[in-house]
């Protein structure tokens, strides 16, 4: 039985993309899609996470973008709307597949522990928004008017400054008593969550349903992430103290179903999935015949890749923030950089706008790493990228405003 793998750098790096459908030729031969594409898509990842900001479009919509040329946002829609997902909380708020429901009940536990005394304290709120929901549902938040401010858990205590039904909405979202069943846009429609999408199974107390389904949601986050560290504080997305996590991650190595990796260079035990390592050789013994695979590829700052930033710099060697906290004056790359990925290198990064009033495409910073191959070997493929994208998302024309180095901008001039 394998318990320790010795690797190289390049060979996980190209599994992990491999693993997170970033790898192949982009873009694809055929670009033909569908929500079923798209379902197989999600499953394969374990989730997406959605995040609002759009500079080009939601984050959903870019790491399925990133990955499908032929996606179009109204698939997702689609299978939010035929409940084939769902929306919750895994590494933050995700498209989650709706087979997948049960797994995250110790999340649902845990946030109905905490949050149930401020459902309490509006009660009369709550009551109302589920009387109209039971009565009318589905509904969009604009559907409640509110009767007060209230402060919600985004707010200052001394500020009230939230609706009172926006946040009923959000905390009976967080408790699942109510779940996303549609979007338009941003606006999300809620309806009361059916009561037979979980239940316990018979014959089991809740001390050993909990353990089951603990084990079960670390099993998603594995196959979500499938080169996994014990410093992450989300393992298993779960509230796991340091020595937990490395006591569940040892007991899987134990008994078989985990190997550690040492890697060349790398100074972190990272882990795999004993059923991945022949996929890992595989790449390792591939190595010296790998050749970037065409066009760039552009990841949003949410994108599954980039979910585990020390794990980039580790494989990569790339640093990445997302500067949308960092004030203006200070930032470096721009409010919504989008990491580059020319075959398996991140070689800078694009800090994009979309007007869609315009349909222009601006690229306000477009900046290289020093560390990047010579501008022969990847501008070709970066233009054809950068094209890609902006038909993707519906955009005419391409403007760059400025590169790093300022020589790249005369090879962009005719886009």
């Amino acid at each position: 039985m394998t318990t320790t793998l010795r690797t190289t750098k390049a060979a996980v790096r190209r599994f992990l993309l491999h693993t997170q459908l970033l790898l192949e030729r982009w873009p694809a031969e055929s670009g033909s899609s569908g929500p079923d594409q798209v379902m197989r898509l999600i499953r394969t990842l374990g989730c997406v996470q959605i995040d609002p900001v759009a500079a080009v479009t939601g984050n959903q919509h870019l790491v399925l973008g990133a990955r499908d040329p032929g996606y179009d946002p109204a698939y997702l829609h689609t299978l939010l709307r035929e409940h084939k997902v769902f929306e919750y909380f895994a590494n933050a708020a995700c498209v989650i597949p709706m087979e997948d429901y049960a797994y995250f009940e110790p999340v649902r536990a845990r946030l109905r522990e905490r949050l149930n005394p401020s459902l309490q304290r509006l009660e009369i709120t709550v009551q109302n928004v589920l009387q109209r929901l039971a009565e009318e549902g589905p509904l969009p938040s604009k559907a409640f008017r509110a009767v007060e401010r209230v402060s919600g858990y985004w707010d200052r205590p001394d500020a009230p400054k939230t609706k009172d039904t926006s946040l009923a909405l959000n905390l009976l979202l967080d408790t699942a008593v109510i779940r996303v069943v549609a979007r338009q846009g941003n606006e999300r429609y809620f309806q009361i969550t059916e009561p037979d999408l979980y239940q316990q199974r018979p014959g089991l107390s809740v001390e050993q349903e909990a353990h089951i389904q603990q084990q079960a949601l670390l099993d998603k986050y594995i196959h979500a992430y499938r080169v996994v560290d014990t410093r992450d504080a989300r393992l298993g997305w779960l509230k796991w103290s340091a020595a937990e996590r490395r006591a569940q991650i040892a007991a899987r190595v134990a008994d078989g179903r985990m190997i550690l990796l040492e890697i060349e260079g790398v100074v972190t035990p990272y882990y795999i999935r004993t059923e991945d390592e022949e996929l890992l050789l595989r790449m390792q013994q591939d190595e010296t015949h790998y050749e970037a695979s065409g066009p760039v590829r552009f990841l949003p700052p949410l994108d599954n890749l980039l979910w585990r930033r020390e794990r980039i710099v580790d494989l990569f060697d790339f640093h990445y923030k997302w500067e949308i906290y960092t004030p203006e004056a200070k930032r470096t790359y721009g409010y919504y950089a989008m990491p580059i990925l020319h075959g398996d290198r991140l070689i800078g990064r694009m800090d994009p706008r979309l007007d869609r009033k315009t349909g222009t495409l601006t690229v306000r910073l477009l900046s290289m790493e020093e560390s990047a191959p010579p501008v022969e070997e990847w501008m070709s493929d970066f233009r054809d990228g950068l094209a890609f994208f902006a038909t993707m998302h519906g955009a005419q024309s391409i403007k760059v405003e400025k590169t790093v180095p300022a020589a790249l901008k005369k090879g962009l001039k005719s886009l």
